[in-house]
C-alpha cells in the first residue's frame, strides 16, 4: 500500500463519522448518575456500619456534584428541589473533546 493510499484510508473513517445521522441513536437509553462523593473502606468497616453511622466522603460541602452518563463524566452541577423531588442544575458541561480524552 502506498503512502497516499494509507493517508486516504486513514481519513475515510473521519468523514464517515461526520455523516452519522444522530437520529438513529436518540432513543438509546443511558444511565444518568449524580455522584455526591466517594470513599474507600474495608469490608470489615462496611459491615460494621449501622443506622445513624456517618460515612465521610472525598468532597467538601458546597462542591459541585458529578453527573455521569454510563459512567463517563459529562457535567457538574448543584442540587435543586423541583416541587417535591430533587433535581440537579448543571453549572458546567464537560466538552466532548475532554470527555473523549478522559479529562475531568
Amino acid at each position: 500500500m502506498s503512502e497516499t493510499e494509507f493517508e486516504q484510508g486513514a481519513a475515510a473513517p473521519a468523514r464517515a463519522e461526520a455523516d452519522v445521522d444522530l437520529g438513529l441513536i436518540m432513543d438509546i437509553p443511558i444511565t444518568l448518575t449524580v455522584e455526591v462523593g466517594r470513599t474507600r473502606m474495608s469490608i470489615g468497616r462496611l459491615l460494621a456500619l449501622g443506622q445513624g453511622a456517618v460515612v465521610e466522603l472525598d468532597r467538601v460541602a458546597g462542591e459541585p456534584l458529578d453527573v455521569l452518563a454510563n459512567g463517563t463524566l459529562v457535567a457538574r452541577g448543584e442540587v435543586v428541589v423541583v416541587e417535591d423531588r430533587f433535581g440537579i442544575r448543571l453549572t458546567e458541561v464537560v466538552s466532548p473533546a475532554a470527555r473523549a480524552a478522559g479529562v475531568a
